[in-house]
């Protein structure tokens, strides 16, 4: 089961319950997380850890720790996303976080024994901050990444980005006469301003004798981390070589007409459809294989089953990207150094690549990802809301009643700002299979009925006639011809000085006008919004700017 609302399921309604019921056949270090209106960076996480009972290292270590990475932002997403997509943020650039936390605290102690080897398993759970992490005096052997086993690598540090997992092998000394520091440290080349009060580092102790010191940690002269393109996993699976569908995605971020900075994959910035994509395959019978249905903003592609799919993700943009694909691991079968330019499918690819679920695309560089189409995701989920209505009939008719089987999956960006405005594609997988596999419980139909939210039809919910998308949901219009982020930062603190000085003449002018002046200056002062009329004429002597003032 697989939940980002508007994709395979309508929003979990306010005072609800919903209850994931799902068969568990993968092994690793996983989390789970909301996928709606950027709710997880505020608490709504944990780490997810399926243990393996045939894993290759079983016997290798003595203990497990889950160690979690996370930023934390002293406000909250409901107020930090309008503020990031806004007129006011015409650069795009995203909240900083305000620190960096190992298991949501600092300052954390780990409690160790000599001579013992432990599976650290870590999961960056942040909305934005990669970390670059390191154990002083001890050495990490990598075992596992996003679920995928691997050779052992050792490493004296990892770059870890949002969204991904490690699991090391760390063995502890042989005395207990030293506790050693553990480190995290932001990537800050991710954002745009730091400012003094940031707290990049965080830190733990491995702690060996609680009577000892915790020492400070030492200074790192550069950052080194290992490279997870190296890692081989140990199923030693080959190059998927043979593909049958490959598309590119370029990366740009640019304004709308509205002023705000926005995220595109091929100038398409994903807007939420009006009917979840999943409804609108079971709904759309032989039509349900063309891509246009689903919107023209969810960046649909169609695929067929057991197809070899190759991405080719063109970053232009000079920000580092981890892209996560739901459903899938893939391979990553080239990575471009940082500059490199679009893919010119020219480069020596790897015979046996690394996998994972999340890989990082460096500033202006390239990814190419391949996978193979065969997720049935099988399940059997039930949410515990009861129904109210009958469902439809194509919903409660297939032959198979006892699974519920999406095969539609997201592919994003998983930084959590570029989520928000819009870096997100639509897998749509072997859909025709989907309307005979998949039905959709009267409960989770019920939920979607609670909040007026349409189950069946195109993305603008139009049954009548599928390729009908007048109605759906649409981003801001394309800015004018001419137009130009320079010229809209600009247009804006042009605007804003304008606003300001009239309302500093008006101050000043107020106190040397008589009656009548003054309640002509206070009418254009009024007509301007810039001051609360009603203030300034109980309290002539002080103008109060008011809200309309503060959102310029």
């Amino acid at each position: 089961m697989d939940g980002p609302v508007g994709v395979s399921q309508c929003p979990i309604p306010a005072g609800s319950t919903f209850v994931y019921d799902f068969n568990i056949t993968q092994p690793g270090t996983y989390w789970y997380h909301s996928h709606d209106n950027g709710q997880y960076p505020d608490g709504l996480r944990g780490p997810l850890i399926i243990h393996d009972p045939e894993s290759p290292y079983k016997g290798q270590y003595d203990e497990e720790i889950v160690l979690t990475l996370s930023d934390w932002y002293h406000d909250q997403m409901q107020t930090l996303i309008p503020q990031f997509i806004s007129v006011t943020n015409p650069t795009g650039a995203e909240p900083v976080p305000d620190a960096a936390l190992f298991n949501d605290t600092q300052n954390l102690q780990v409690m160790v024994e000599p001579g013992k080897t432990y599976m650290i398993r870590m999961v960056n759970m942040a909305a934005f901050a990669a970390q670059y992490v390191w154990f002083e005096g001890h050495t990490m052997r990598i075992v596992e990444v996003d679920g995928i086993y691997t050779d052992p690598a050792e490493a004296d540090m990892i770059y870890i980005t949002a969204g991904q997992r490690y699991s090391v092998l760390i063995t502890t000394k042989n005395d207990t006469s030293t506790n050693f520091a553990f480190v995290g440290s932001m990537d800050q080349d991710l954002f745009d301003t730091v400012s003094d009060t940031l707290k990049p580092n965080v830190t733990g102790w491995l702690v060996y004798d609680l009577t000892k010191k915790l020492p400070v940690p030492m200074l790192v002269d550069e950052f080194v981390p290992f490279d997870d393109f190296a890692l081989v996993p140990t199923d030693r699976e080959e190059i998927f070589d043979n593909v049958d569908y490959s598309f590119e995605l370029e990366v740009v971020m640019d304004n709308l007409n509205d002023g705000a900075n926005y995220a595109f994959f091929n100038n398409i910035t994903y807007v939420r459809p009006k009917v979840p994509s999943l409804y609108t395959a079971l709904s759309a019978g032989d039509l349900s294989s063309n891509s246009y249905i689903y919107g023209s903003n969810t960046n649909a592609f169609v695929l067929k089953k057991d197809d070899v799919v190759e991405i080719v993700v063109n970053n232009n943009d000079p920000g580092k990207h981890p892209f996560h694909l739901h459903g899938h691991s893939f391979q990553a079968v080239a990575r471009s150094d940082e500059n490199a330019g679009y893919y010119a499918y020219n480069t020596s690819l790897s015979q046996i690549p690394m996998r994972r679920d999340t890989f990082m695309v460096r500033p202006q560089g390239y990814i190419v990802l391949r996978f193979r189409a065969d997720n049935p995701d099988m399940s059997l989920p039930s949410l515990f809301i009861n129904p109210v209505f009958s469902p439809p009939s194509y919903l409660t008719s297939k032959a198979d009643m006892s699974f519920f089987s999406p095969r539609v999956w997201l592919f994003h960006c998983h930084i959590e700002w570029h989520v928000d405005s819009g870096l997100i594609a639509t897998m749509i997988e072997a859909p025709e299979i989907l309307q005979q596999t998949t039905t959709i419980p009267p409960s989770h139909l019920a939920a979607c009925q609670a909040q007026g939210i349409p189950t069946v039809g195109n993305a603008a919910a139009n049954t009548d006639d599928f390729f009908d998308l007048r109605g759906e949901n649409m981003p801001p219009p394309p800015i004018p011809a001419g137009f130009t982020v320079r010229g809209i930062i600009a247009l804006v603190f042009s605007c804003l000085s304008a606003f300001l000085g009239i309302a500093v003449i008006s101050w000043y002018g107020l106190g040397e006008v008589g009656k009548e002046g003054s309640a002509q200056a206070i009418n254009v002062v009024a007509k301007a919004g810039v001051v609360d009329i009603d203030r300034i004429v109980s309290m002539p002597e002080k103008v109060v700017p008011n809200e309309r003032a503060q959102d310029i």
